[in-house]
């Protein structure tokens, strides 16, 4: 058991993990005063690396179990951590196609993208103690992610709907929507976007970008939170949140996230210059949030983001380019293009061009940030260039490494950084943090909402070892995909637990939260 705090002088201490203090000092970080300390207790291992075979994580509270879906398998992992230091598997479920888990009161949720990922999915019912499987229902294409709703009487269903080639003569770009299962009569019903018209969903500046598509084809819902009656689901690709009435399985709205000026903040643009080198750039950030997750407070719902990216590449279509092969019409644009400057950047082909096709603006895939928006979508507040200068600073020698490569420093500046991915929510002492995965470089950060508008960021907790080997699966924990709070009632060791998926190697990390 590795035991560390949010102290530089405890991550100096310990092999591959560090954590960060900011000002806080040590003294204060036990004192309540939104400071962090928290254990490494155990990890569960499969033996796979770079699979898939850890990604997103469930818990029972009653039998204190953890179900993992293991993508590489088609299974779900049961682990039993009623001594979370030792996690074991005890279990498994057959989940062919498996993409997401949830479970409440007993029940687990299993979404399943069918064997061809563009016919309609399954949702899958188990109960948590024997692992009998209950029930199955039809639900839309690619089911990503799916959530129980407060109540326990519904299961909402974000089908993705990727496309699988634009080919002429054989597109396959099935319609994204979201499904509400009615657990009370196994009914679904499912919210699609076929009201919506691409020209105006374009015009209020939400990213519509299939070939020929359809507002209702083009829109992938990737993640969910639910308050109420209300589920907010992010669309990644088309850098816009979905705003669904689940009592009518209606979408009510699809609002733009809009574009993060790089000029006012900074970020590292280049994998080929050698060098750490955050600063101001001539570009514009699409958020694309990844994993989406609400907290309330003085009477008001936020939304907080992690805002990964992600662009389309698929037979006949792909929409990311590097800036050296653009025709472009902005200052200074010889030297933009240098693979030390802004050349080697990855930014999306359907850019701003002028009438001549130069390319008059530069946006990027994801902010490389988390935010916090209101439930309208406005943003409240955004992290800027934070991970990246925390990685900077507390892992120089690995920053905006990847997650596939060893040694692999400065690798993933030219496209999306750290990646944050995963995000939760949850309370310790009274006060509510954020807690996010780095998908990149690894490594969960956590960041005290006490104030909406100013979140202050409270650690950074690493437990990949960056002397070891990914491929021989000595790395410890790489990729983080999955992350989950385990309230204080709910733990087995009666204090607030991160259960973290790790999807490159393999690994179910659990840690103590103080």
């Amino acid at each position: 058991m590795r035991t560390t705090t949010f102290t530089r002088a405890a991550a100096a201490a310990v092999t591959g993990l560090l954590l960060l203090p900011l000002s806080v000092a040590p003294a204060a970080a036990e004192s309540g005063d939104g400071g962090l300390k928290l254990t490494f207790l155990g990890r569960y291992t499969t033996g796979t690396v770079a699979a898939g075979a850890s990604e997103i994580t469930a818990y029972d509270a009653a039998t204190r179990r953890v179900f993992v879906v293991n993508a590489q398998a088609g299974t779900v992992d049961v682990l039993d951590i009623r001594d979370p230091r030792k996690p074991r598997k005890v279990a498994t479920l057959a989940t062919p196609g498996a993409n997401s888990v949830a479970v409440r009161r007993g029940l687990v949720a299993v979404a399943q993208q069918a064997e061809v990922k563009t016919d309609r999915g399954t949702v899958a019912f188990f109960d948590a103690r024997s692992g009998r499987k209950l029930k199955q229902v039809t639900v839309g294409a690619l089911p990503d992610m799916l959530t129980f709703t407060p109540d326990g009487k519904r299961v909402v269903v974000a089908n993705e709907g990727e496309p699988s080639s634009y080919c002429e003569g054989e597109v396959a770009d099935p319609e994204g929507s979201v499904s509400v299962v009615d657990l009370r009569h196994w009914t679904v019903r499912t919210a699609g976007f076929t009201k919506f018209d691409a020209e105006r969903l374009r015009a209020k500046g939400v990213r519509i970008t299939g070939p020929g598509a359809t507002a209702a084809r083009d829109l992938e819902p990737e993640y969910v939170t639910i308050e109420g009656d209300t589920a907010y689901v992010t669309l990644q690709e088309n850098n816009a949140l979905a705003i669904v009435d689940l009592d009518r399985a209606s979408v009510r709205d699809v609002v733009p996230l809009g574009l993060k000026d790089w000029s006012k903040t900074g970020f590292d643009a280049s994998d080929k210059d050698g060098k750490i080198d955050i600063r101001p750039r001539p570009v514009k950030g699409m958020y694309q949030p990844d994993a989406i997750a609400h907290f309330r407070d003085h009477g008001r719902t936020y939304l907080v983001t992690a805002n990964e990216g992600d662009g389309r590449d698929w037979d006949c279509h792909a929409d990311e380019v590097r800036v050296k092969d653009l025709n472009l019409a902005l200052p200074d644009a010889a030297n933009l293009k240098k693979d030390t400057e802004l050349g080697r950047l990855n930014v999306a082909a359907d850019s701003p061009k002028d009438a001549s096709g130069a390319y008059t603006e530069l946006r990027a895939f994801g902010a490389r940030s988390i935010s916090v928006r209101s439930t309208s979508g406005a943003l409240v507040w955004d992290s800027g260039d934070q991970l990246e200068r925390l990685v900077a600073k507390e892992l120089p020698d690995a920053f905006n490494a990847d997650n596939e490569e060893d040694d692999s420093f400065d690798s993933r500046s030219d496209n999306k950084g750290p990646e944050p991915e995963g995000v939760t929510v949850g309370e310790v002492r009274g006060r509510t943090y954020a807690f996010a995965g780095l998908e990149r470089v690894g490594g969960i950060v956590a960041y005290d909402l006490a104030n909406p508008r100013a979140p202050r960021l409270a650690g950074y907790v690493n437990t990949r070892d960056f002397t070891g080997s990914i491929e021989d699966g000595t790395a410890g924990d790489v990729g983080p995909e999955g992350v989950l709070f385990v309230p204080a009632g709910d733990s087995p060791t009666h204090r607030p637990l991160l259960v973290v998926g790790n999807e490159v190697s393999g690994t179910t990390a659990v840690y103590e939260i103080r």
